[in-house]
C-alpha cells in the first residue's frame, strides 16, 4: 500500500522535469534565471528534509506524510499564478519544504512495515512505484504541456490528493501494527547510534559523498531537458517519452539488479559501479547527441541509479538507530536536498558560460570521483558487516 500510495503520488510528477523547459520558453527567463528559481527547489527540500526527519520523530510518520500529500494540493494549483522570478521562487521554496517533509516519514514507515530481512527491496519496490509513476507523468506531461502548461500543476495536485485519500484510508489506525514490525527491525538491525547523526562523524561524510553523487544525478531535472530542448532540439513530447522510457526501464529491471547485487556484491562494489555507470552516461552526451545516444545514455544512467539509490537508504537505515531513524533519514535527504540548490544553479551556469560539453565531461569526471569515495567510505563505516549482513539477509 505505500507502493501504491507512492505510484498514484508519482504518477502526477509532472511538474519538475518541465520547469526548466516551462520558465525558459514559456515566461522567458533566461537560462541563468531558470537555474536560480530550481535552485528554490533545493533551498526548500532541505529545509523540509530537516523537518520532515524532526517531527517524524515526534509525532510519527503517518501525520507527517497524511499532512505533506494533503497540503501540497493547494500550493500545485497556486504555481500557474505567479510569473516573475521572485513570486515562482516563493512558491516553489513554500511547495518544495511541504512536499518533502514527505521523504524521510516515508522512508521511516518502510523500515517499519517491510520484513527486516526486506529492507533493500523494500526501498526497491517503493522505487519502483516512483519510477512507474514517473513513466507515466512526464509522458503525459509532454503531451499536456504542449496544450497548456497549467494542466502540468492541476494534475500533479489531483495526483497529490488522491494519493493523501488513499494513504489516510488505509494506514490510519494503524499504529500498533507499525511498532511490532519496528521491534522486529530492532533485533535485526545492528549498527545502532541513539545519538545525533550530526554528531555522527563517519556519517556525516557519506553524506558528503551522497551530494556529491546528487549533484551530478539531478542534472535528470533541470540541464538535461533543457539540453534535449536546445541542442539536441527533441519537441517537448519526445522529452516526455525518454524521461518515461527512463521509469519503465527502472520498473522492468530494478527487482532483479537489486537482488544480483545483493547475492553477488558488497555494498561498495555495488555503489562503486552504480556511480560509474551514472557518470559515463553524462559524459557520453559531450560527444553525440544522436537519438541512439540519448537513448543509451538514458539506459546506464537507469542501471547506474538502480545500483546507487536504494543502497543508500539501506545504508543509512544499517547506520541509524531505533529511536533516530527520522533524524537519520532526514539527514540523508538533506544532502539529496542540497544537491537540488546547487546544480540547478551550477549546471545552467556552466552550460550558458562554458557549453554543454563542459558540464557532461565535468560530471563524469567528478562521478568517477565519488564512485571510488563511496568504495572506501563505506567499508569503514559500516566495518566488515557488508558481507555478513547479506548472508543474514539483512542488506
Amino acid at each position: 500500500m505505500l507502493a501504491l500510495v507512492m505510484l498514484i503520488n508519482r504518477a502526477g510528477s509532472m511538474v519538475l522535469p518541465f520547469l526548466g523547459v516551462y520558465m525558459t520558453n514559456h515566461l522567458h527567463f533566461s537560462i541563468e534565471n531558470s537555474g536560480i528559481v530550481l535552485s528554490f527547489f533545493g533551498i526548500g527540500s532541505v529545509i523540509g528534509s530537516w523537518l520532515g526527519g524532526m517531527i517524524t520523530d515526534k509525532i510519527g510518520e503517518y501525520r507527517v506524510q497524511s499532512l505533506s500529500l494533503l497540503l501540497s494540493v493547494p500550493l500545485f494549483c497556486m504555481i500557474p499564478l505567479f510569473t516573475t522570478e521572485a513570486g515562482l521562487a516563493g512558491i516553489i521554496l513554500a511547495q518544495s519544504i511541504v512536499s518533502e517533509t514527505f521523504r524521510p516519514a516515508n522512508s521511516v514507515a518502510i523500515t517499519k512495515y517491510a520484513k527486516p530481512e526486506n529492507i533493500t527491496r523494500a526501498f526497491s519496490l517503493n522505487r519502483m512505484a516512483v519510477n512507474l509513476g514517473f513513466s507515466i507523468g512526464p509522458a503525459l506531461g509532454g503531451i499536456l504541456s504542449a496544450i497548456s502548461y497549467e494542466f502540468l500543476f492541476f494534475s500533479n495536485a489531483l495526483a497529490a490528493l488522491l494519493a493523501g485519500l488513499m494513504y489516510i484510508w488505509f494506514f490510519k489506525g494503524r499504529a500498533r501494527l507499525a511498532k511490532e514490525k519496528a521491534k522486529k527491525v530492532k533485533e535485526v538491525i545492528i549498527i545502532k547510534k541513539e545519538s545525533s547523526p550530526y554528531r555522527d562523524s563517519k556519517f556525516l561524510i557519506y553524506c558528503v559523498f551522497c551530494m556529491l553523487f546528487s549533484i551530478c544525478f539531478f542534472q535528470l531535472f533541470s540541464t538535461l531537458t533543457i539540453f534535449y530542448k536546445d541542442t539536441a532540439h527533441l519537441s517537448q513530447q519526445n522529452i516526455g517519452y525518454i524521461l518515461g522510457y527512463s521509469g519503465f526501464l527502472i520498473v522492468l529491471l530494478e527487482m532483479g539488479l537489486v537482488q544480483v547485487a545483493e547475492k553477488y556484491f558488497t555494498l561498495a562494489f555495488t555503489m562503486l559501479f552504480g556511480t560509474f555507470l551514472c557518470g559515463v552516461s553524462y559524459a557520453m552526451l559531450a560527444f553525440d547527441y544522436s537519438i541512439i545516444t540519448l537513448v543509451l545514455s538514458m539506459t546506464l544512467l537507469c542501471v547506474g541509479e538502480i545500483w546507487t539509490l536504494p543502497f543508500m537508504s539501506t545504508i543509512t537505515a544499517l547506520r541509524s538507530g531505533e529511536n533516530n531513524k527520522g533524524a537519520y533519514m532526514g539527514l540523508n535527504g538533506m544532502s539529496f536536498s542540497i544537491a537540488f540548490i546547487i546544480t540547478p544553479y551550477i549546471g545552467t551556469l556552466i552550460a550558458e558560460k562554458a557549453g554543454f560539453n563542459v558540464l557532461w565531461i565535468g560530471t563524469g569526471l567528478l562521478a568517477v570521483f565519488i564512485a571510488f569515495g563511496f568504495y572506501f567510505i563505506i567499508p569503514w563505516m559500516l566495518g566488515d558487516k557488508n558481507k555478513t549482513e547479506a548472508e543474514e539477509g539483512i542488506v
